[in-house]
Order: C-alpha cells, then sequence, then structure tokens
C-alpha cells in the first residue's frame, strides 16, 4: 500500500497589521485552491498566519493584543478555510493565536479533509523577552504574549504518524527527538522569522543557512519529513526570512519557496522513506542509550 503524501507548503508573504481577518482568510483560501489544483492531500501555512507578527510590539496591557487571538476555531472569519477544506477534500495545518479561558497560546491546528480538527499543538519553546527594550529595532515580545505548551504529541493522519511544532520549536533536538520518539513520519512548523537579530546581529547574515541547517538535521537525524513554512518579505518595516522548504528524511531539501510573497510549492512525500534511516543508522531500539543521557532531562542548562 502507497504512504505517498503530496504536501504544499504555502508560504505567506507580509501580513499589514490593518489588515482585517477576512481578506487574509481569502489569501489562505485562495493559496488552498491553488495547492488541490496541483493534487496536494494537505496543505500548510505559517505560525500566526492570521495577523501580522503582533510580539514585535510593546503594549503595557496584555489584554491589548486579544483583537490579534483567536477565540473560537473556527469562527465566522475562519469558517471559509474549513468549508473550502471540506469542498476539496484536503487537509491543513494552521498557525494561529489562541486566547482560550483567559490563557494565551502560540497554536496549531490539524484540520483533516473533512474540515474537522484532529490535532492541536501549542508552542513549548517560546523565545524573546518579557519586558519593554526601546533599545531594540523592533521588540520580540513572545514571551510577554504567550504562555508556553508543554507537550510534543503525534497524530494518526494520511496513513502515517504526524506531529507539529512551530518556529523556535525547530532550533531544538529534544522537538524532533520526542516526536521520533512517538513514530512521527512527517513533522509540520510553521515559522515567522526576522532576520534581523537584536542580541547578536553577527548571527543576521546567517539566518537562512541556520534556519534550513536545524530543520534538515532533525529530519536526518530522526528519520521523518518535515515541513517548514515562513511568513516572509518586509512585513511592518520588519525583514523576515522566507525560505520555506520541504525536507526528506534524508535531511535533503526536495522543494523550496524562491519568492517573500505568497507562494506554493508541492512535494510527493513517501512516508515509507524514513525506515531507510529509522531500521539502520538511526535504529533507536538497537543504538540509542538513554541511560547515558539523563543530564538532558535532570537540567536545563550548564552549571
Amino acid at each position: 500500500m502507497s504512504r505517498v503524501v503530496r504536501v504544499a507548503a504555502a508560504q505567506l508573504g507580509p501580513i499589514a497589521r490593518e489588515s482585517q481577518r477576512p481578506a487574509v482568510v481569502a489569501r489562505l483560501v485562495a493559496m488552498m485552491r491553488e495547492a488541490h489544483a496541483d493534487g496536494a492531500d494537505v496543505v500548510v501555512f505559517p505560525e500566526l498566519a492570521l495577523t501580522t507578527f503582533f510580539p514585535r510590539w510593546y503594549f503595557e496591557h496584555t489584554n491589548d493584543i486579544d483583537a490579534f487571538f483567536e477565540t473560537t476555531m473556527p469562527s465566522a472569519d475562519t469558517q471559509p478555510l474549513f468549508d473550502t477544506a471540506k469542498e476539496l477534500g484536503i487537509a491543513f495545518y494552521l498557525g494561529y493565536a489562541e486566547l482560550s479561558d483567559g490563557h494565551h497560546y502560540n497554536t496549531s491546528i490539524l484540520v483533516a479533509a473533512d474540515g474537522q480538527i484532529i490535532g492541536k499543538y501549542r508552542k513549548v519553546h517560546v523565545p524573546g523577552h518579557e519586558d519593554h527594550e526601546p533599545w531594540r529595532k523592533f521588540q520580540h515580545l513572545e514571551r510577554r504574549y504567550f504562555e508556553a505548551g508543554d507537550r510534543f504529541d503525534v497524530w494518526n493522519a494520511f496513513g502515517g504518524t504526524v506531529g507539529m511544532a512551530l518556529c523556535n520549536d525547530r532550533r531544538w533536538p529534544e522537538t524532533y527527538r520526542v516526536l521520533a520518539l512517538q513514530g512521527c513520519e512527517l513533522a509540520f512548523i510553521g515559522y515567522n522569522t526576522p532576520i534581523h537579530y537584536a542580541p547578536d546581529p553577527s548571527q543576521d547574515a546567517l539566518a537562512g543557512f541556520h534556519n534550513h541547517l536545524v530543520m534538515q538535521a532533525g529530519a536526518y537525524q530522526n528519520g521523518m519529513w518535515v515541513v517548514g513554512v515562513a511568513k516572509g518579505g518586509v512585513e511592518e518595516g520588519v525583514d523576515s526570512l522566507a525560505q520555506s522548504a520541504i525536507i526528506a528524511p534524508s535531511g535533503e531539501i526536495v522543494a523550496q519557496c524562491v519568492t517573500t510573497e505568497d507562494e506554493v510549492i508541492v512535494a510527493d512525500c513517501d512516508l515509507d522513506r524514513g525506515a531507510h534511516y529509522t531500521k539502520t543508522l538511526f535504529d533507536f531500539d538497537r543504538y540509542r542509550r538513554p541511560e547515558a543521557y539523563g543530564l538532558i532531562t535532570e537540567r536545563k542548562g550548564a552549571p
């Protein structure tokens, strides 16, 4: 039985602060239709795909940011995504800001081809800072506006096992390993990544290299497909990385966006290819030595 999943990475260009949800959703629906026309089974949208990247601004009162958050999913504004998915018979992954019982999360969902939500993930590795730092060209206040999630889960979908992560999660090897230990064969990761990194601008020139480095390593070392999808371009004066990519379990990039605008790329992901690595060089049952890895969970950092 074939386990080939045709995956579309739907990169977004900039979203202006004044953009309204219906206009943004219309862009997503257009890309969903393009992906379907190219035979995709699932379309992957970026992190915080419904709004501008609002953590770049300081708001004194955190409830001032609630307008950027979704209190229900789907809502009247986002229902067209679910309706289109059901109409076309195409699944999707969507990143958005979630407000639930007074708690704020950076969230993604996996929606089946019948329009039903089958999985939800809340970002674990929340980057940035908590307090106003006016010396920066722009803020990165995710740690002020979002609570951290506490788990990585997987779901049965497309004849295989699928995991989700968001942006900064892709930089941490634990993300991929915890997913892999649950049998993950295909990981979806939306991101928003400013190219300028204020704490160490020497890293700016390496932003694209580091982006692909961590996802390619995660794919190869864990024998899984990784789909990383950006919201890129110059958004509200901030230049953000694009370079969305679909990466094979070999670590090779099999498709990559070439613009910083709305762009759809598609690749056939054979889930059985992961076994070329998980049953050989990275046979966890045979070669892993968890008894030697205790420090990973006993300690956060070097003493």
